[in-house]
């Protein structure tokens, strides 16, 4: 596989012969249904044509999703589109994903315009007042973004043949229309029926929809994929559109999903050993951002269990509560499963616990919502781990942030006789709510928030008197490999194992794991075709076909 650069150099029909004076190219992935793939795929073309060194970002003009990002600015997208952007090389902005929809309940969401809260609407409110408007936010976006970048890789939702949609979409074939963009329509061939769902999908578009879809890309495959080539065959002469590429399933990809959980098995070594640390993350109807326990899941160490009922919460080493898009629901769910009690037994007999966000909400003495912002509910008692309240409100912290976190140290934590260290930390914060504390207690971190710059540091979070128990808005916290190993050290000391060697960086990880995305999506798929497509619609918008 030759070099991006050099095949930048080479000019010819895999780099397209830029002409600086041209417009940028685009590429859209749609999909015959949801979690078909869409957002892995785009995110290995965007490493794909950077590694062809072009200038790409990627664009989702809508996204549902409660696993979000916050971009450099302080502002939140879809998570799906910040590591898209990580993918490229490049800082996410909002331009990238102007329209988030953040579910609350059932009925009703958070719409987020531009990374900022507009209000919280229901589907039927939501499509008759303000969706004219998000379409118009979405294509100024699209078109600054097609200002700054050589190519952008678009990606739909859902299916673009959800035929009670159609008539109001902006985010699959009606916004393939205004980009002019072609479209890939991928397929998962891991739920069955590839071939009905492809050629029923394009039974269900309109004539111009159809020709817009230029080819194939059917995905997760398993097996050998010369036994499917007769349904290949049968597929390019029924439609007219090839086959770009069937992708193989890729196991234990070590990116972060976008909004379904990947269980991943922990590297053998510490099987061997017998030495794993069993920490439950507990999996809660509204669990937002579960991307913060994916470094867990990588460390060779530990064992995660995702924990819904009090019937599979055992005896873990630690417990994680993670965050959520409505804390208090969240938090009636732990009290209807028995999972509070279980939780505040473990803290009562010496046991590890770790809130995170909405989770270190729950852990204080009460939630109030006076206004009733988040739930009908005006107050409701917490799990009184930590001496504090939260009240809702109207407004909202979206945040980076960076400073330092207190380590547990090499003695027994509480004793006194510990070395404490101390670690430089980074993340961000995405909440809504306002802490106050109604009591002593330590606080873990010394935090500066991006947009102050260099201002004054604030003290955040909570941490029990004997270390163990420990909470914070800080999304990412266990993305900072020194800390999180400091912290999984002190839980094996506590149990009378020896300490483990950090050797997991997990930000290279990513970076290599994106790569391998890449090298695999390269060998399956025709990517000269791709860059044949793309030229042949940018010519055809040249010529006024827009």
């Amino acid at each position: 596989m030759t070099s991006g650069k050099q095949k930048r150099a080479g000019g010819g029909v895999e780099n397209g012969g830029r002409d600086k004076k041209a417009v940028s190219r685009v590429l859209m992935v749609q999909g015959t249904a949801s979690d078909v793939g869409k957002s892995v795929l785009a995110a290995a073309l965007c490493r794909i044509f950077a590694q062809d060194g072009w200038k790409v970002a990627p664009f989702k003009s809508q996204n549902m999703s409660l696993n979000s990002y916050v971009t450099p600015d302080g502002k939140e997208i879809g998570r799906a589109q910040g590591m898209q952007a990580d993918a490229c090389g490049i800082a996410a902005t909002t331009d990238m994903n102007p329209i988030l929809l953040k579910p609350s309940s059932d009925r009703t969401s958070q719409v987020v315009v531009h990374g900022k809260p507009y209000r919280t609407m229901d589907a039927f409110s939501y499509r008759s007042e303000y969706l004219t408007e998000a379409g118009e936010i979405a294509r100024a976006a699209l078109a600054r973004l097609r200002e700054r970048y050589e190519i952008v890789v678009m990606e739909g939702a859902g299916s673009p043949a959800e035929i009670n949609l159609k008539d109001r979409d902006i985010v699959n074939m009606r916004m393939a229309a205004w980009a002019d963009a072609p479209v890939l329509l991928a397929a998962d061939i891991d739920r069955g029926g590839v071939f009905a769902a492809i050629v029923g999908t394009l039974e269900l578009l309109e004539p111009e929809e159809r020709n817009r879809v230029k080819g194939f890309v059917i995905n997760k495959f398993r097996g050998d994929v010369e036994l499917l080539r007769p349904g290949l065959d049968w597929l390019e002469q029924r439609t007219g559109k090839p086959v770009v590429g069937v992708i193989p399933y890729i196991p234990e990809l070590r990116l972060e999903a976008e909004d379904s959980l990947s269980f991943r098995a922990p590297a053998t070594d510490a099987r061997r050993n017998g030495e794993q640390l069993d920490i439950v993350a507990i999996r809660m109807p509204r669990w937002s951002n579960f991307t913060d326990v994916d470094p867990l899941l990588a460390e060779a160490d530990v064992s995660v269990r995702f924990v819904t009922g009090k019937e599979q919460f055992g005896s873990p080493d630690a417990v994680i509560v993670p965050g959520s898009k409505n804390t208090a629901e969240d938090l009636l769910f732990l009290r209807e499963t028995g999972l509070d009690r279980l939780i505040v037994e473990h803290v009562e007999r010496g046991g590890w616990l770790t809130g995170i966000c909405g989770g270190y909400q729950m852990l204080g003495e009460r939630l109030n919502d006076p206004d009733r912002i988040e739930s009908a509910h005006m107050s409701l008692p917490g799990l009184a781990v930590f001496p504090l309240e939260t009240t809702f409100g109207q407004d909202k912290v979206t945040e980076r942030v960076s400073g330092r976190a207190q380590g547990w140290g090499e003695g027994t934590a509480g004793s006194g006789a510990e070395r404490q260290a101390t670690f430089e930390i980074e993340g961000y914060e995405i909440h809504m709510g306002r802490t106050v504390f109604t009591g002593p207690v330590a606080h873990p971190f010394s935090l500066v928030s991006a947009a102050a710059g260099e201002g004054a540091p604030y003290l955040e979070g909570a941490r029990s008197p004997n270390g163990r128990a420990w909470g914070t808005y800080v999304h990412g916290i266990l993305h900072n490999d020194e800390f999180r190993r400091d912290w999984l050290n002190a839980i094996r000391r506590s149990k009378g194992w020896s300490p483990v060697a950090g050797e997991l960086i997990y930000s290279r990880l990513r970076e290599e794991e994106f790569d391998r995305l890449a090298d695999h999506v390269r060998r399956h798929l025709d990517v000269r075709k791709l860059y044949e497509i793309m030229n042949e619609s940018m010519n055809e918008s040249m010529g006024g076909s827009q």
